[in-house]
């Protein structure tokens, strides 16, 4: 059968759709722009990097994340396959060496002999053929031109951060100490417990430092600044006194070995790579200006000669206004034959992302194929968060992470939220295994 399908970003979607429109002996043109071009985010020229957490979120069955990942796996996921080779520890997270699993995604894409992988940028989207834009929310203001004159809409901004890297030599063990909260797994994470005094003594140091500039930052509703889920530490800081002890620094769950007590609150320090040498704070995304976070983040116990590897930054982001321009195929209403698939469409999170190239790869195939295109079960997490980003209200369209809520709930009321989510793990699997057995159904 004769045809190529071009795939435009070579990101975490756009590699998984490369790979899996490659797998089912279809050749494939993936666009990538760095080095050409860079990024105000991105550090290396590896495809799929981690430019934000090191984390792909939960692997448990009970969490949404773990249920979208077991839902992946079974569709054949390229991405977390080589994320579990260049795993690393975090409890119950699966977490990865950033830069062990950018390369292995690149040496496979590479590797693949249906993949030509082209160093470039492209700057308008092909007049012909089947195309998925896979781009992310940094997507290059000319290319965003050429998907605004497909899609007739504008694009809706927001800003995303992220947090700084340590080097664990400078940290000091005697205040810090390892554990999972409530131990569960190893002793995955590293803790810097505050008493109450140095917690509103950083709180206050956190609430008056000083903001790195960032582009048209200022220019926007204040309504579209941030993504709920991703905020800047100093963001949940400024909402109230105890609003990072219900936060990112909780210490539930968490007991300091030298008092036998729980702190009043705790930072947490994740691996960052395989050779476990670089850690990263846990939730402490940030806009701080450089020199500001050295001297704020040197205030919690344990860091106070932490040497910085990276600091925190914030850049724009960037996704579509899907329920008005976007199909559950992941095709554009206007144009069917461009897909759209990663955080443009709307969904938020590595996982996430990539999943809509699993679902955007596949269709292409279909479309390529002339065989009926999939719309994915609503009791999959997969199937109910492409049904959330092509149906929810476009007046007040927010990014989507995976969680339950977006799933049909239990006919019969479950109290236990762990037996329930359970339930519901059991029907999206059964819901996945009755689609891939049956023919597929074309686009209602």
């Amino acid at each position: 059968m004769a045809g190529r399908i071009t795939v435009i970003g070579g990101g975490l979607a756009g590699s998984e759709a490369a790979w899996q429109i490659a797998e089912q002996g279809i050749d494939v043109d993936l666009y990538e722009m760095r080095p050409v071009r860079k990024t105000e985010a991105h550090h290396t020229n590896n495809l799929a990097e981690l430019v934000c957490s090191n984390s792909m979120g939960s692997y448990l069955p009970s969490v949404a994340s773990g249920q979208l990942k077991t839902e992946m796996r079974r569709l054949g996921s390229m991405i977390l396959d080589v994320a579990q080779a260049h795993i690393v520890p975090a409890g119950g997270a699966l977490a990865v060496d950033r830069d062990g699993f950018s390369l292995g995604v690149t040496e496979r894409i590479a590797g693949h002999p249906r993949i030509t992988l082209h160093r470039e940028e492209l700057t308008a989207i092909p007049s012909e053929g089947i195309v998925i834009v896979a781009t992310g929310p940094l997507t290059s203001p000319d290319l965003m031109t050429s998907l605004q004159a497909i899609t007739g809409q504008d694009h809706v901004y927001f800003f995303d951060a992220a947090a700084p890297i340590l080097d664990r030599e400078n940290l000091d063990m005697d205040i810090i100490w390892p554990q999972s909260r409530y131990d569960k797994g190893e002793a995955d994470y590293l803790n810097c417990p505050m008493d109450k005094e140095q917690y509103e003594a950083f709180w206050e140091a956190l609430t008056t430092a000083e903001l790195a500039p960032v582009k048209d930052f200022d220019s926007l509703d204040a309504n579209k600044r941030h993504f709920e889920a991703c905020l800047p530490i100093e963001v949940i800081a400024g909402r109230g006194i105890e609003t990072l002890r219900f936060g990112p620094m909780k210490p539930v769950g968490l007991r300091d070995p030298r008092t036998g007590r729980r702190p009043y609150a705790v930072v947490q320090l994740r691996q960052d790579n395989a050779a476990g040498n670089l850690y990263n704070l846990v939730g402490f995304q940030t806009r701080l200006k450089w020199g500001e976070q050295k001297r704020v983040f040197q205030l919690i116990p344990g860091l106070t000669t932490a040497e910085f590897v990276r600091f925190g930054v914030m850049h724009r982001n960037a996704f579509l206004n899907s329920p008005v321009v976007l199909q559950p195929t992941l095709q554009t209403k206007s144009e069917p034959r461009v897909f759209v698939a990663g955080q443009l469409t709307g969904v938020e999170g590595y996982t996430e992302s990539t999943a809509m190239g699993i679902l955007a790869g596949q269709n292409a195939v279909r479309l390529l194929k002339g065989e009926p295109l999939v719309v994915m079960p609503p009791e999959t997490m997969l199937g109910a968060l492409t049904h959330y980003i092509t149906a929810a209200d476009p007046k007040h369209f927010q990014p989507m992470n995976a969680n339950w809520g977006i799933l049909p709930q239990p006919a019969e009321k479950i109290r236990d939220k762990r037996l329930k989510h359970e339930a519901m793990a059991a029907v999206a699997m059964a819901a996945l295994e009755d689609m891939l057995r049956q023919p597929a159904t074309a686009t209602p």
